[in-house]
C-alpha cells in the first residue's frame, strides 16, 4: 500500500505568538522544523480575522518553504485575490464563520454554488492543487467531482470526537470507508484531517485510500511536551503503513 503523506498544521504556533502581541514563537521556525523532519507538506488557514496565521507569515512561508504550502481558505472574493496572487501550491476551500472557535463541519457545496465551481476554476487555472473540506457524504463526494476539485479532505471531527470519549466509532469508520472508496473511484484523491490524535490517527490509517492526513492542534499541543521533532516523528511512525 501507499505511504500515507502527513500535512502538519502549524496554525496554532501563531495563536501563541499572538497572544502576546510578540514575534515568538514563529510560525516559520515551526514549518522549517516540520520540513526538516519529514512532514509531506505544511498547512496554514489564513482566516478572515486573522486569529493566528497572518497575510506575512503566509507570503515569508511561501519564500522559505521547499516542501508544498497547503494553504486553507474561506470561499470568499477576498481570499481569492489573495491565492491568485501569492499562488500555493496546495488549497483547502474551508467553511468559516467568524465566532466558531475552529472548523465546525464540512461545506455545504450547494451553498453559493456557482461561486465554489468558479473559485475552483480560477484556483486550479492559476496552478493551485484544490480540495474541499467536506463531511465523509456520499452525496458531497459526487458534488465535489461535479465542481472539478482535485481532492476532498474528510472532517474527521465526529470519528475522533467519538474515540475520544470512549464511544462506539465503527459506524463513522464505515461513513468514512465508504466516502473514500467513492472518491477513490470517480478519480478524487482523498484527505482526512481535523481532531486527529496518535490513537485517532492510528485507526483512520487503516481506511484504504486516504492519501493524506492533516494534523495541527494535538500535533502542536503535544511537542509543548515532547518537542516538535519527536512528535511529528511520532505520527510519522504511527501513519506508516
Amino acid at each position: 500500500m501507499s505511504r500515507i503523506r502527513l500535512g502538519v498544521n502549524i496554525d496554532h504556533v501563531a495563536t501563541i505568538r499572538n497572544a502576546r502581541g510578540e514575534n515568538y514563537p514563529s510560525p516559520l521556525r515551526a514549518a522549517l522544523i516540520a520540513q526538516k523532519t519529514g512532514a509531506d507538506s505544511i498547512t496554514i488557514h489564513l482566516r478572515e480575522d486573522r486569529r493566528h496565521i497572518k497575510d506575512s507569515d503566509l507570503k515569508i512561508i511561501m519564500a522559505n518553504l521547499k516542501i508544498p504550502l497547503n494553504l486553507e481558505i474561506a470561499a470568499t472574493q477576498e481570499m481569492q485575490r489573495i491565492a491568485l496572487k501569492n499562488k500555493p501550491p496546495y488549497i483547502c476551500i474551508v467553511p468559516e464563520r467568524r465566532k466558531e472557535i475552529t472548523t465546525e463541519g464540512g461545506l455545504n457545496l450547494n451553498y453559493r454554488k456557482n461561486f465554489l465551481k468558479k473559485l475552483i476554476f480560477n484556483l486550479k487555472k492559476n496552478n493551485s492543487r484544490v480540495s474541499l473540506f467536506i463531511e465523509p457524504s456520499l452525496k458531497d463526494i459526487k458534488t465535489a467531482k461535479q465542481l472539478n476539485a482535485d481532492c476532498v479532505e474528510i472532517h474527521t471531527g465526529r470519528l475522533c470526537n467519538l474515540i475520544n470519549l470512549g464511544k462506539k466509532y465503527k459506524k463513522e469508520i464505515v461513513r468514512i470507508k465508504k466516502a473514500a472508496h467513492l472518491g477513490n473511484k470517480i478519480g478524487l484523491e482523498v484527505h482526512a484531517g481535523h481532531g486527529l490524535t496518535y490513537r485517532s490517527a492510528k485507526i483512520l490509517s487503516s481506511v484504504k485510500g486516504i492519501k493524506e492526513f492533516n494534523i495541527g492542534h494535538f500535533l502542536i499541543g503535544e511537542s509543548i511536551f515532547e518537542g516538535l521533532n519527536k512528535t511529528i516523528r511520532k505520527f510519522r511512525k504511527i501513519i506508516s503503513r
